[in-house]
C-alpha cells in the first residue's frame, strides 16, 4: 500500500504529488517523483519502469499513444467522475483543467505540473461539496477492496484527514446502496388530446420576440421569424378525417430552425395543454433542442414540468442490474467492477434522468471502466421485471415514461416514435402532433425499424430472453420464468404454459451455435437452416476468402436451404403458439379475475403481456411470415431478401437471412397516420437540388424520401436559404492530380493540407481501411508540427468523445467516416477544413441495387450522394464569422454532383500544390 501521495503544504489544505505522464505533440512527457521533466525516447519507453502509481489522463489512450506500459495508473478522469459525476469534461489534460477553471498552459512541461494542481482542486471540491463524509469514505473504501483496488482511495481518505485502514472488511451492501437514497416517481396529470385551439402567426411572432428579448445578445432575424410563422400552419385543427396538416420545411444553416419550431410548439402546448413530440435522429440534436428550450423556459423548475427527453428503455440505467453488479464486485478477481460500481453509484446519485446516452453521462467513462460495467447496466435485452422489481418505484425508465405522459413537450427519437406508433393498441392513447427534425434521416430510421433479420445470433438472443442463463452460469440475465414468478408465482396453469414455452425455446440456437453448425453432429432445425444458408452463400459469393462480410441474392434457393425451412417454421410456430396462449391467459385473468389482484399486480400482469406481445409481433411473426413466403414464392415486389455472413476483423460472428421493404416509408406512414393531426418534417438538407434546378422535381425528391406522399395528398412545403455568405466564407476545391488508388499520395495530400490549415481539419473517408492506412502514414509528421491527430476506428474512443476532443483543441485533426459527417455541430476555429477522400457513392449492396432500380437508377445514386455532400459541407459554416475550405480528393467527381453546393460559390479544379496554397492563404486572410 502506498499512502504517501498527500503532502502537507503551508498554503493549501493538502498537496498531491506523484509521477505524471502525458501525451502531447506526438511525444511522451514525463514528470518524475523527484521533479525531473523529460521526453521519453523509444529506448526509454522500452525500459520504462516506475513502481509508484503514475498520474495520467485517460490511461488507455495515454498508454496506446505513448507506448508506455502503465502498471499502476492514477487516472485523473476516474477521480473527476467521482467528484463531479455529471459535469461535462473533455477527457484530455486541457479538458480537465478547463472544467476545473484553471488556466491551460501551452507548454507540455507546464501541463505536467498543472495536472497535479488539478488533483488538488478536485480533492478540495470533494471535501467542500460533501455533506456526508462517512458515505463518501465508505464508498471509496469499498472501491479500495482492502488495498487491492482503487488507487485513489487512500488519497481521498488523506484529503479528509483520515488514514485508510485497508484491513477493515468491505460492507458492499451498505456502501453501494445508492438506490435507497433516490426519490420515488409518482403518476402525474395526463396531457390533453381533446383540445384543438388554433394558434396564429401573431402569437408565434410575439412569443419569439419575448424569448429573444430575454438576452442582450439575441436579435430577431427575418428568416427565423418567417420560418416560425410558417410552421404555425401545422398547429391548426383538422377539418376532416384525412386532412392531416403536413409541412416539409427546409431551413439552411443559420436560419435558427430549432428555436423557430420550438416557439409555435410552446404557444400551442400552453394554449391547449396538448402534447407535441419532437423527434430527432442523433443524440447531438436532442441535446441541442434541450438546450434551446432553456431560452423558452429559463426557470429549471418550470422547464422540468414542461419538457421531457424520452428515449427507449435500453438507454436508461437499470437499478437492479447495478445492484447485481455492485454487490458481487468485491468478490471478483478484477478490481475494475468495484471501481466502476463506486463511480456509477456517484453518477446515479446525481444524474437528472439516468440516461446513459444523455448529456450528463460522460461518454468516455465506458472507455475507462468497460461497457459491461457502465453502458450495459441498461436493460439492453428487454428483460425488465417491471413492478416485481424492488426498485420499480425509483426506476429511471419508468420515471421518464410517466413524465413524458404529463409534460407537453417531449424530445424523442425517430426509432422510439416509430415503435410506439407501430405497437399502439385500440385503447392506447398516443400523441398526434409531431415535429421530425433531421427529416432526411427518416428513411434510414424506418428501414432499421421495419425489417426482418433471421440470424443465428438473433435466435440465440431470443432464446436467452426466454430461458435466461443456462448451464449454471452466473449472469444478470433474467429469463421469462423468473420474470413471471415475480408476478404470478405458483399458478399451476401458468407453470404448465411455461414448461411448454421453455421446451419450445430449446429449439432456438444456443450460445455456441456457430460451433455447432461447423460440427458434423446433429443440429437443431434452426441451426440446420442457418448452416444451409451459409453453404449457399459461400458457394455463390466470389469473396469467400476476404476478411469482409459477404452477401448474396437469396434466389434461387438451394435444395438444402429449401428443405430446411419447413422444420424451422414448425418450431417457430410452436413457440409462437405457446407464447400466445400465455398472453391470452394473462389478458383473460385481467378481465375475469378483477377481484383477485391488486392494482399493482394488475399493472405487472398487463406490462408482462405487452412485452410478450411485442416479441411475438416484432420477432416471431416476422420470422415466420418471411420464411413461409420463401417456401411459397421466390419473388415479392415489395421486399428485398438476401443472405449474409457478418464478419469482424475477418472472423464470422453472425449468419442470417435479411428482409427489408423496398420503401419502408409505407410502414412508417401506416403506423403514424391513423392518429396523426399534424407533422412537420424539417432539415437543412431535405431536397436534392439536381442539375436541372427544377423546384418541382427537388420537392418531389423530398416528398419521396420522407414518406410524405403516404401521409397526405396535399403537403405544404417551403424552403428558407441560409443567411450565410458562402461565397465569401468558403472555398470548394476538387484536386485533379492525386490518383485515388495511390494511398501514399493520398496520405501525403492529407498531411500537407492539414499542415496548411494548422489543424481544425476533418478528414472524411468512405473506407475504414483507407482511413487506417492514411492515419499510419501521417500521424508522426503531424505531431512534429504540434498537430494532434484523432481517428475513429483507431483510438478506441467513442465517436462523441472524439468529436468533443477535436472541438476542444483547435490545433487537432480528426479522421472519420459517416458518423462524423452527419449531425455534428463544430462551430468556429475548431473546424475550418474538410477533406473528402472519395465521392461518397452508396455501396452497391443487394438492398441498394433493388431500391436503385425502383427509385430512378443513376438519378437515385446521384441524389443520395448529393445529399451526403450537402450534409458534409454544411458542417463547415455554423456561425456568421466562420470560414472554411471544402476539398474533394477525387478527381473524378462528376459535375452533376456539384449542385449539392451553393450556386454562388466558385468550385475550382486544381492540383494539390495550388490547393495547399489556396487553403493556407484563405484561412490566414
Amino acid at each position: 500500500m502506498n499512502q504517501a501521495f498527500i503532502q502537507p503544504s503551508p498554503t493549501k489544505r493538502a498537496q498531491f504529488i506523484a509521477p505524471v505522464l502525458i501525451y502531447a505533440g506526438g511525444k511522451a512527457h514525463f514528470f518524475s517523483r523527484d521533479g525531473e521533466i523529460s521526453i521519453l525516447t523509444k529506448t526509454a519507453i522500452d525500459l520504462f519502469a516506475v513502481k509508484d502509481p503514475i498520474l495520467v489522463c485517460h490511461a488507455p489512450y495515454t498508454a496506446a499513444r505513448t507506448g508506455v506500459k502503465i502498471e499502476h495508473a492514477l487516472d485523473i478522469l476516474e477521480l473527476f467522475a467521482f467528484v463531479h459525476p455529471t459535469k461535462f469534461c473533455v477527457p484530455t489534460p486541457a479538458g480537465v483543467m478547463k472544467a476545473m477553471g484553471q488556466i491551460v498552459p501551452t507548454d507540455p512541461d507546464d501541463i505536467l505540473t498543472s495536472l497535479l494542481e488539478s488533483v488538488d482542486h478536485l480533492l478540495n471540491d470533494l471535501h467542500a461539496q460533501t455533506k456526508d463524509h462517512k458515505r463518501i469514505l465508505d464508498l471509496a473504501s469499498a472501491m479500495g477492496l482492502q488495498g487491492r483496488g482503487w488507487l485513489w482511495t487512500s488519497i481521498i481518505f488523506a484529503a479528509f484527514g483520515q488514514p485508510y485502514d485497508y484491513t477493515i472488511p468491505i460492507e458492499a451492501r451498505l456502501s453501494f446502496n445508492v438506490w435507497n437514497h433516490l426519490p420515488e416517481w409518482s403518476e402525474g396529470p395526463q396531457t390533453d388530446l381533446t383540445t384543438h385551439n388554433a394558434i396564429t402567426g401573431d402569437e408565434t411572432r410575439a412569443r419569439l420576440s419575448q424569448i429573444l428579448g430575454q438576452s442582450a445578445t439575441s436579435e430577431q432575424r427575418a428568416d427565423q421569424v418567417n420560418y416560425a410563422t410558417r410552421i404555425t400552419d401545422a398547429f391548426q385543427a383538422k377539418q376532416t378525417i384525412d386532412s392531416q396538416h403536413v409541412i416539409l420545411a427546409e431551413a439552411g444553416t443559420g436560419v435558427g430552425k430549432t428555436l423557430g419550431y420550438l416557439t409555435p410548439t410552446s404557444v400551442w402546448t400552453e394554449k391547449n395543454n396538448s402534447p407535441v413530440w419532437i423527434s430527432t435522429y442523433t443524440k447531438n440534436l436532442q441535446r441541442q433542442i434541450d438546450t434551446e428550450l432553456d431560452k423558452i423556459y429559463p426557470d429549471p423548475v418550470v422547464k422540468d414540468a414542461k419538457v421531457t427527453v424520452r428515449k427507449g428503455r435500453e438507454n436508461y440505467l437499470c437499478l437492479l442490474n447495478f445492484q447485481d453488479q455492485a454487490l458481487s464486485s468485491p468478490v471478483m478477481q478484477s478490481a475494475k467492477p468495484a471501481i466502476a460500481s463506486g463511480i456509477m453509484a456517484r453518477w446515479i446519485s446525481q444524474t437528472k434522468d439516468g440516461d446513459l446516452s444523455g448529456a450528463d453521462f460522460p461518454g468516455w467513462l465506458s472507455n475507462l471502466l468497460g461497457a459491461q460495467n457502465t453502458l450495459l447496466l441498461a436493460d439492453k435485452r428487454g428483460e425488465c421485471i417491471y413492478a416485481a422489481c424492488d426498485h420499480y418505484q425509483k426506476c429511471f425508465a419508468e420515471r421518464v415514461v410517466r413524465k413524458s405522459a404529463s409534460t407537453p413537450i417531449v424530445i424523442a427519437n425517430h426509432a422510439t416514435v416509430m415503435i410506439q406508433t407501430a405497437m399502439v393498441g385500440e385503447s392506447d392513447v398516443i400523441p398526434n402532433r409531431y415535429i421530425f427534425d433531421e427529416g432526411h434521416h427518416l428513411f434510414h430510421a424506418a428501414d432499421n425499424v421495419f425489417c426482418t433479420h433471421i440470424t443465428g445470433q438473433g435466435g440465440y438472443e431470443l432464446r436467452r430472453w426466454l430461458m435466461g442463463p443456462e448451464g449454471g452460469r452466473k449472469s444478470r440475465a433474467r429469463g421469462l420464468k423468473k420474470r413471471i414468478d415475480n408476478v404470478l408465482p405458483e399458478q399451476t396453469q401458468i407453470q404448465d404454459m411455461l414448461f411448454n414455452i421453455m421446451r419450445s425455446a430449446q429449439t432456438l440456437p444456443p450460445e455456441h451455435w456457430l460451433k455447432n453448425i461447423n460440427d458434423t453432429g446433429s443440429k437443431l432445425n434452426f441451426e440446420t437452416m442457418i448452416s444451409a444458408l451459409r453453404t449457399q452463400i459461400l458457394s455463390r459469393d466470389d469473396g469467400v476468402k476476404t476478411a469482409y462480410s459477404l452477401e448474396t441474392i437469396l434466389y434461387p434457393l438451394s435444395d438444402e436451404l429449401r428443405a430446411s425451412l419447413a422444420p424451422a417454421i414448425s418450431d417457430l410456430k410452436n413457440l409462437k403458439n405457446n407464447l400466445q396462449k400465455l398472453v391470452n391467459y394473462l389478458r383473460r385473468i385481467l378481465v375475469d379475475d378483477m377481484d383477485k389482484y391488486s392494482s399493482d399486480q394488475r399493472k405487472r400482469i398487463d406490462i408482462l403481456a405487452i412485452s410478450l406481445d411485442k416479441k411475438i409481433k416484432f420477432d416471431l411473426s416476422g420470422w415466420i411470415d418471411t420464411l413461409t413466403s420463401l417456401t411459397e414464392s421466390e419473388t415479392n415486389i415489395d421486399f428485398v431478401d438476401w443472405g449474409g455472413i457478418e464478419k469482424i476483423d475477418g472472423k464470422i460472428y453472425d449468419i442470417g437471412l435479411y428482409r427489408h421493404t423496398i420503401n419502408p416509408m409505407k410502414n412508417f406512414a401506416t403506423a403514424l397516420k391513423p392518429n396523426l393531426h399534424s407533422a412537420v418534417i424539417t432539415s437543412a438538407t431535405l431536397r436534392d437540388q439536381s442539375d436541372l434546378n427544377d423546384d418541382l422535381i427537388s420537392w418531389q425528391s423530398a416528398i419521396n424520401l420522407t414518406g410524405t406522399n403516404f401521409l397526405t395528398d396535399t403537403p405544404q412545403h417551403f424552403s428558407i436559404p441560409s443567411p450565410f455568405s458562402y461565397k465569401d466564407q468558403t472555398k470548394i476545391i476538387i484536386i485533379d492530380d492525386i490518383p485515388k488508388d495511390d494511398v501514399d499520395q493520398l496520405a501525403a495530400a492529407y498531411q500537407n493540407l492539414f499542415t496548411a490549415s494548422g489543424g481544425g481539419a476533418l478528414g472524411l473517408f468512405t473506407s475504414i481501411q483507407r482511413l487506417k492506412s492514411v492515419h499510419s502514414r501521417i500521424e508522426t509528421a503531424l505531431s512534429s508540427n504540434d498537430i494532434t491527430l484523432y481517428s475513429q476506428h483507431i483510438d478506441g474512443i467513442d465517436t462523441g468523445t472524439l468529436i468533443d476532443m477535436f472541438r476542444d483543441d483547435t490545433h487537432s485533426c480528426l479522421l472519420g467516416t459517416d458518423a462524423v459527417r452527419d449531425g455534428v455541430d463544430i462551430p468556429g476555429e475548431s473546424l475550418r477544413l474538410i477533406v473528402f477522400d472519395r465521392v461518397p457513392w452508396a455501396r452497391p449492396t443487394i438492398l441498394h441495387k433493388a431500391r436503385r432500380s425502383v427509385f430512378g437508377k443513376r438519378h437515385y445514386d446521384e441524389a443520395l450522394t448529393r445529399l451526403k455532400l450537402k450534409q458534409a459541407y454544411g458542417r463547415l459554416i455554423r456561425q456568421a464569422h466562420d470560414r472554411g475550405v471544402f476539398i474533394m480528393l477525387d478527381s473524378s467527381t462528376p459535375t452533376k454532383l456539384l449542385s449539392a453546393f451553393p450556386d454562388t460559390v466558385l468550385i475550382e479544379r486544381v492540383g494539390i500544390k495550388d490547393a495547399i496554397d489556396i487553403t493556407k492563404h484563405f484561412l490566414k486572410s
